[in-house]
């Protein structure tokens, strides 16, 4: 077999991010579900045994969507004249998802061609003899070992007698490293979903061989960011979680003539759940910013703009911070521009995940170098022309090469702002984001998209990821302002529509539609 190309290798929160967008782009899971068991039905029938009559065919499922796709498995091999045995290693009350619930019921109506057996205990499950044995138990999301009766059931599995098919992944291997979870399902074949896992090329003898089927996961589902983005970055907090465990952030902004760009950002950072928010701004600018909200904590910087002097008392606070924003509002005067500098190398030294924005942009792209720290860029187009020292074209495809060629030679994620937004990183990733609309031309809302990426950065979530997340939340939010009859954008009340933007991508699939 060859190898696949990269992009059609997916980690597991890729995969997740797929197949959310795709039920934002309208194509359901339940569709997911049909088309995986009209496919690796198929398949499964041309490795059938020649000539043997009446073969017999055992699917094994387990809870979730992956034992959702085996009942869809198992109806249409029924359809294609074959007598099938399901076990649904659980029982079928714990079948929660809404899609494998829709396929359990009609399993349980088929008693003429489906023998359906739940068994909840790892005691019912001995290991079996057919022709075919499937294995859909368990699927990308594994975490931690197994445990009963899951265990229990991949163990019999692989005592058991007869051509053993693995949907998706073999049960029980980790979908990035392809290590067994204390154990894994040994198969013959795996029928791989819509692209190969990155675990499975390091897992062999776990795989056998090895087919990759398209379920009709739309390319915009990837292309494009979608609530998937977001959604698989948010993870419940442990009831034993202190203050700081969730970040800290500093903005480093303002000056004489601007206060509300570094308060935005650090606004946002706030309601995408960074615990702990600092702005560092000159006195006078660093009041008035505590004046707009509690929720801000303010460092007093000497002076009416950045200069020298006030990095001295910056340094007490960025080996504490789990990442920078730099550059809201905070001028072009020839000393900013040397603190700004300065402030870089000093991100770079201590390895302090960074996003430059705005008027540091400006400064950077003076003399432009490779980023020595995980960065974030968020230029629009006239900030990206002094960034690249090249002008946009208007045509979409030749503005994705121009990105990808900046943050190969930056080291870093650029999120180029416009009509569609392009997110590239070094690796050569890029995705487009289509949220947003002509009312959040106004100002700020940039700096709010910063303090998106800088809040998840200082989350510890990686920096492509941050990009095409903040970005979509971003546009969202704006989107379902005017959704609600709104007249116009203010970045203060696009702020306040940040939770609603979450909750949108937390809460859903189903989505519900908004109209621009």
């Amino acid at each position: 077999m060859s190898s696949p190309r990269a992009a059609e290798v997916l980690s597991n929160e890729d995969m997740q991010v797929a197949e959310l967008n795709s039920e934002y782009l309208g194509v359901t899971n339940f569709q997911l579900m049909e088309a995986v068991g009209a496919k690796a039905a198929s398949e499964i029938i041309a490795r059938m045994p020649k000539g043997k009559p009446n073969p017999k065919v055992h699917v094994f499922s387990g809870p979730g969507k992956n034992g959702g796709d085996g009942f869809s498995i198992a109806r249409h091999l029924t359809s294609m004249g074959l007598r099938v045995k399901v076990t649904l290693v659980s029982r079928t009350a714990e079948v929660n998802d809404y899609a494998a619930r829709q396929q359990l019921t009609a399993i349980l109506q088929m008693k003429e061609s489906v023998e359906f057996e739940a068994a909840h205990d790892s005691s019912q499950l001995k290991a079996i003899e057919a022709e075919l044995i499937v294995d859909s138990l368990l699927g990308t999301g594994v975490k931690g070992p197994l445990r009963e009766p899951l265990l229990g059931a991949v163990r019999a599995l692989n005592k058991s007698r007869g051509f053993k098919v693995a949907v998706d992944i073999p049960s029980g291997l980790d979908t990035d490293t392809g290590e067994p979870h204390g154990d894994a399902v040994k198969a013959d074949l795996t029928i791989c979903l819509h692209k190969t896992k990155k675990g499975l090329l390091e897992a062999r003898q776990y795989v056998g061989t090895l087919v990759v089927l398209p379920i009709g996961i739309p390319l915009e589902a990837e292309l494009f960011t979608g609530p998937g983005d977001f959604k698989v970055l948010w993870k419940p907090r442990p009831d034993e979680s202190h203050k700081g465990d969730f970040g800290r952030l500093l903005v480093i902004g303002g000056s004489e003539n601007f206060t509300g760009a570094p308060a935005f950002a650090a606004l946002a950072a706030t309601k995408i759940g960074t615990d702990l928010v600092y702005v560092a701004a000159p006195q006078k600018t660093a009041e008035i910013i505590t004046s707009y909200s509690p929720d801000l904590i303010s460092i007093k910087l000497p002076g009416e703009h950045l200069s020298p002097r006030a990095l001295p008392e910056l340094s007490r606070w960025t080996s504490n911070m789990d990442a920078i924003v730099l550059g809201p509002g905070i001028g072009i005067h020839d000393e900013t521009a040397d603190s700004v500098w300065k402030l870089i190398s000093e991100a770079e030294s201590l390895k302090k995940p960074l996003v430059l924005d705005a008027d540091a942009l400006k400064v950077f792209g003076r003399r432009r170098r490779k980023l020595r720290t995980p960065c974030i860029i968020t230029p629009h187009a006239g900030e990206f022309a002094a960034v690249a020292q090249r002008k946009l074209s208007s045509e979409i495809e030749l503005n994705k090469e121009a990105a990808a060629q900046l943050a190969k030679e930056l080291g870093s994620t650029v999120v180029l702002k416009g009509h569609v937004d392009i997110i590239a990183n070094a690796d050569g990733r890029v995705r487009l984001n289509r949220t947003g609309n002509p009312y959040m031309t106004v100002g700020g809302t940039g700096d709010i998209l910063s303090g998106l990426a800088g809040g998840l950065l200082a989350q510890h979530v990686e920096p492509f990821r941050a990009g095409c997340a903040a970005v979509f939340l971003n546009g969202l939010a704006g989107d379902i302002m005017i959704s609600e009859k709104v007249p116009t954008i203010t970045p203060s009340a696009l702020v306040d529509y940040l939770p609603k933007a979450m909750r949108y991508c937390i809460e859903g699939p189903p989505y519900p539609a908004i109209s621009k």
